[in-house]
C-alpha cells in the first residue's frame, strides 16, 4: 500500500506537467492564428480601400491611364525600330577566344561613335553601308543537344582528380560552365535598317583571324603533309616489296625440279619459299585508308571557321515586352495611384495617432 501511494503523487504531477504544456501550446497556436487572420485581415482592408478609391475616382484614374496609354503609343512610333539577324559559326585552332574578344571590341567601337575604325571594319567598295545604321552584336553558344552537354562534361571531368569529380556534378557544370565550352556560336546584328546585314557578314567573319589561329593552321597542315609523306613513303616500300616478290615467284616457277638422289636419299630441294603477298596486301589498304582519311580532314579543316547559317537579306524586327510603352506607361501610372494612395493614408494614419 505504502509503495502504491507513493506512486500516486508522482503520477499526478506528471499529469498537471502535461496540462500545462498542452496549454501553452495551445495558447501559442492561438497566438499565430489571431497573427494570421490580422495580417490577412489587414490586407484585405487594403485592398478593398483601394477598390472604394478605384470605385470612387474611376473617373480620374480612367483619364490617367489613358493619357499613360497615348504617351506611350506616341513614344513607340517615335523610336526608331531595331532589327536584328543571325550567324551561326563554328570556329576551329582555338578561334573561338579571339571571335569573342572582337566581338565585345566591335560593340566599344559602336558605343563609343568611333566610325572610322568601323568604316575599316564593315565598309567595302561594293557596298554602301551606313556604319551608324549598326545598332550593336550579340554572341552566345549556338544550340546544342543534350548528348553534347554530356560529351563537354565527360571532357572537363577527365581533367580533374577523383574528389573534385565528385565535388561537381552535370547540372553544376553546365550552369556554371563559360560561353567558351561550346563547339558552336550564334552571333546576332542589330541595326536599324532591315536589309544591310548582308554587308555585314566580311567584317564578323574577320572577327575569327588572329596570329596564334593562323600559326595553329600552319602547323596542322604540316604536320599533316609529314603524315601524308611518311604514309606515302611506306606505300613506295610496299610496291617494292611486291615488286621483289613477284620476281621471287617467277624465279621459282622456271626452276626445273632436278631428283638426284644417292641411294634412297634426295639431294634436290623442291620447297619454295615463302612470300607474304597477302600481309603486303592488308598493309598497303591501311595505308591507303589513311592517306585518303588525310585528305577528307583536309577537305573539312582547311579553314579556321565554319559558317553554319549566314545572316538573312532581310533581319526581323526586334521588339521586346520592354518596347510595348503602350502597356508599360498605364501599369507603371496605376502602380504611381496605388503608392500615391497608400502613403496619403500613412500619412493621415500619423497624423491621427499624434493627436
Amino acid at each position: 500500500m505504502s509503495e502504491i501511494n507513493k506512486h500516486e503523487p508522482k503520477s499526478k504531477n506528471e499529469e498537471v506537467d502535461l496540462i500545462v504544456f498542452f496549454n501553452l501550446i495551445g495558447k501559442a497556436l492561438n497566438k499565430v492564428f489571431v497573427f494570421i487572420a490580422s495580417l490577412l485581415k489587414a490586407i484585405f482592408s487594403v485592398i478593398i480601400g483601394i477598390i472604394k478609391v478605384i470605385i470612387a475616382s474611376w473617373k480620374i484614374i480612367l483619364a490617367i491611364l489613358i493619357i499613360a496609354g497615348v504617351l506611350g503609343y506616341a513614344l513607340e512610333k517615335t523610336k526608331p525600330i531595331t532589327y536584328s539577324s543571325e550567324m551561326l559559326v563554328e570556329p576551329y585552332f582555338d578561334s573561338k577566344y579571339q571571335l569573342v574578344t572582337n566581338i565585345n571590341y566591335f560593340n566599344a567601337l559602336i558605343a563609343s561613335g568611333d566610325t572610322q575604325a568601323l568604316n575599316a571594319i564593315f565598309s567595302s567598295d561594293t557596298s554602301d553601308l551606313d556604319i551608324r545604321d549598326i545598332k550593336g552584336f550579340k554572341i552566345e553558344p549556338g544550340p546544342e543537344t543534350e548528348n553534347d552537354r554530356i560529351l563537354q562534361y565527360q571532357n572537363f571531368s577527365r581533367r580533374l582528380d577523383s574528389v573534385r569529380k565528385e565535388e561537381i556534378n552535370f547540372e553544376e557544370y553546365i550552369e556554371n560552365r563559360s560561353i567558351y565550352s561550346g563547339r558552336l556560336f550564334l552571333i546576332t546584328a542589330y541595326s536599324s535598317k532591315r536589309d544591310i546585314f548582308k554587308n555585314l557578314e566580311k567584317g564578323v567573319l574577320s572577327a575569327f583571324t588572329n596570329q596564334y589561329s593562323e600559326e595553329e593552321f600552319f602547323k596542322k597542315e604540316q604536320l599533316r603533309e609529314i603524315q601524308r609523306q611518311n604514309l606515302l613513303t611506306q606505300l613506295q616500300e610496299i610496291d617494292s616489296l611486291k615488286t621483289f616478290y613477284l620476281r621471287v615467284r617467277e624465279d621459282e616457277s622456271k626452276k626445273t625440279n632436278k631428283q638426284l638422289k644417292l641411294g634412297d636419299i634426295s639431294l634436290s630441294s623442291d620447297s619454295k619459299s615463302t612470300t607474304r603477298e597477302f600481309e603486303l596486301l592488308e598493309k598497303e589498304n591501311n595505308v591507303r585508308n589513311q592517306l585518303n582519311a588525310l585528305e577528307e580532314q583536309k577537305i573539312e579543316q582547311d579553314k579556321v571557321f565554319d559558317v553554319i547559317s549566314s545572316f538573312q537579306r532581310v533581319g526581323n524586327q526586334n521588339i521586346s515586352i520592354l518596347d510595348r510603352y503602350s502597356l508599360i506607361f498605364p501599369i507603371l501610372a496605376f502602380m504611381l495611384l496605388c503608392l500615391f494612395y497608400i502613403i496619403k493614408r500613412v500619412i493621415i494614419f500619423a497624423k491621427n495617432y499624434e493627436e
